[in-house]
């Protein structure tokens, strides 16, 4: 569980459903500054639980939970976004407005995901289209002064998308019975296909650059490699989404003696999670 001293878990009563239709007719679009404001969230939080991801990282976990084959509820997933220790008596957020803030940011943005993969488009450029919020940080350290990309020495620099990728595989490997490979095999070949695509993203970027950050006369950050690899990673991830669409949720089937998942009660009777008691 989150920690009960503030915020007192994430309110059991909000629950985040599966791909919309469409973002409500009456909820604003998320714009730069929204992006910002939970930028600066994170920042926040990171300074009392130094392991709170940015989020780049965030907006691939996001994706994944909404094509996942389960819906599972926030209380569930954040806990393991942030994985908080069980018996932290830190305040996560600074305050109840915070955590208001940072919960309403992250439900627009959740709409906004689930309304782009459930849209049937033809194009990535299609405005409809998911659009990950990601950043070109090598692109971004290129046009710093030579003062301060001395200072940061070599310091390992993300590739593009590949946060990104780490954070969905992240989901994906939280909750492996929800992403195991379905019983048809032309179904496990594109669930392999898609996954090995996102990956792909997941790994360094490591040809040489050609594309520009910027504009046309800066210096080339990204290689077309890279760029066709994340394209390929968005199609795959609407795979995923018609995949379990498709299938529909596991059908649980109880076993004597069964072993618990990572983030069930550990049956011990400790409180903690499994994977932080016995599962350890």
């Amino acid at each position: 569980m989150l920690p009960s001293s503030l915020i007192e878990p994430f309110p059991m009563t909000t629950e985040l459903t599966s791909p919309v239709d469409a973002v409500a007719a009456d909820e604003v679009l998320m714009q730069p500054d929204d992006f910002d404001a939970l930028d600066a969230i994170l920042d926040d939080l990171r300074s009392r639980f130094d392991e709170t991801p940015q989020w780049e990282f965030c907006e691939g976990f996001m994706a994944a939970l909404v094509c996942c084959r389960r819906v599972i509820s926030p209380t569930e997933y954040f806990s393991v976004l942030l994985d908080l220790e069980d018996d932290s008596e830190t305040p996560l957020f600074a305050d109840e407005a915070q955590f208001k803030r940072f919960f309403d940011l992250w439900t627009r943005r959740w709409n906004e995901v689930a309304a782009a993969l459930n849209a049937d488009v033809e194009s990535l450029e299609d405005e409809r289209a998911y659009q990950p919020e990601v950043m070109d940080m090598r692109g971004a350290i290129a046009t710093l002064p030579d003062e301060q990309r001395m200072e940061m020495g070599d310091v390992p620099i993300p590739s593009f998308g590949q946060i990104w990728a780490i954070g969905f595989m992240y989901a994906v490997e939280s909750w492996p019975e929800e992403w195991s490979p379905p019983r048809d095999r032309e179904a496990a070949k594109v669930l392999d296909a898609a996954l090995e695509c996102i990956v792909a993203v997941a790994e360094d970027d490591t040809d040489p650059p050609s594309v520009a950050a910027f504009d046309e006369d800066g210096p080339p950050t990204i290689s077309e490699q890279r760029l066709n690899d994340f394209a390929d990673a968005m199609w795959a991830v609407y795979d995923l989404c018609e995949l379990w669409r498709h299938i529909g949720p596991r059908v649980e089937t109880v076993h004597a003696g069964a072993k618990p998942g990572r983030n069930d009660p550990c049956p011990c009777g400790s409180g903690k999670k499994y994977k932080k008691c016995c599962g350890a």
